[in-house]
């Protein structure tokens, strides 16, 4: 295991390990969207989907701590790059070239990190059930509980839908200059095809962040709403 620790230590090897957790991860949130995206239709579908995600729990818990595993590893990785470039460049450039460096670029570790909290955040929310009163949402208890109602009622209070929205803006960021790190990381820029890996890594971040945001603004403006 020497070896491998080695190499995760290194600069190629961080960079690896941040490229295949990303994919892990950005998989997560790809899968994640398209099944809330059920808030949209009958509400028995919503509570049908959340019922799926318990019917294995060995299956489950594997793909948790996969999952967990991922983006411990990938926070951890982070931090230790950004550590590393700020050591190997201790004095700032007297003019940073903002022009090459973006907003997304040089506060990846930011969004990340604030990533990681809402990550957090939603866990004790949907998943545990601990905060805002969602307590009837704990893993495994959908007999006789609408899901569909947990959910709407809870982004029907305005502070939570906007604190959403704005976790899911710093996603988009995140993700933007992921996909373009990700694709760094292969060896794949080239002078011509780089600019369109570039708009493209924005539509996609932008795809999945607006999926997201859709969903409590749409329960703020009275689109979807609690079922008769």
């Amino acid at each position: 295991m020497t070896w491998l620790c080695d190499f995760w230590r290194s600069s190629v090897g961080g960079k690896l390990t941040m490229a295949v957790t990303g994919v892990l991860l950005f998989l997560f949130v790809v899968g994640h969207l398209l099944g809330n995206l059920q808030l949209f239709s009958e509400p028995e579908h919503l509570a049908d989907y959340a019922k799926l995600l318990h019917r294995e729990p060995a299956l489950l818990w594997a793909v948790r701590c996969v999952l967990g595993g991922a983006l411990l590893l990938h926070v951890v990785t982070g931090i230790r790059l950004a550590r590393q470039n700020r050591a190997a460049r201790p004095v700032k450039y007297q003019k940073e070239e903002i022009l090459v460096a973006s907003f997304a670029s040089r506060s990846m570790l930011l969004t990340g990190l604030t990533t990681l909290g809402f990550v957090v955040y939603h866990l004790l929310h949907f998943t545990a059930g601990v905060v805002h009163g969602a307590g009837a949402a704990k893993a495994g208890k959908f007999d006789g509980f609408d899901v569909h109602t947990m959910v709407v009622r809870s982004f029907e209070n305005p502070s939570i839908a906007l604190a959403y929205v704005g976790f899911m803006v710093v996603l988009f960021f995140h993700l933007a200059h992921g996909i373009q790190s990700f694709v760094q990381t292969l060896g794949l820029n080239h002078a011509r095809y780089t600019p369109v890996i570039r708009r493209l890594s924005v539509v996609v971040a932008g795809l999945l962040a607006g999926g997201n945001i859709l969903l409590p603004l749409s329960v703020l403006s009275g689109i979807v709403k609690v079922a008769p």
